[in-house]
């Protein structure tokens, strides 16, 4: 029997909805809500200088740079 043959017989993971991207959709939209909710400004210390911004605009940062770091560790490699 060649691997082709062999099927799980479930559909679990094979087309666009899959549980994981569920999950992160709604982990996003989740990410997203408190983003929009967090809207006082505050003052960070980055490295020296004190920067005063709203919160929303802090979070939307750190919150596209894990994305961007994410999707760098995790890339799919081809070869």
């Amino acid at each position: 029997m060649s691997p082709r043959d062999v099927s799980s017989g479930g559909r679990r993971g094979t087309g666009r909805l899959t549980p994981g991207r569920v999950a992160m959709a709604v982990l996003v939209v989740l990410v997203v809500v408190f983003i929009c909710v967090n809207t006082k400004n505050v003052t960070i210390r980055v490295l020296i200088p004190e920067v005063t911004l709203p919160l929303w605009f802090a979070l939307l940062a750190m919150f596209l740079i894990g994305g961007v770091c994410g999707g760098y560790l995790f890339r799919r490699r081809t070869r």
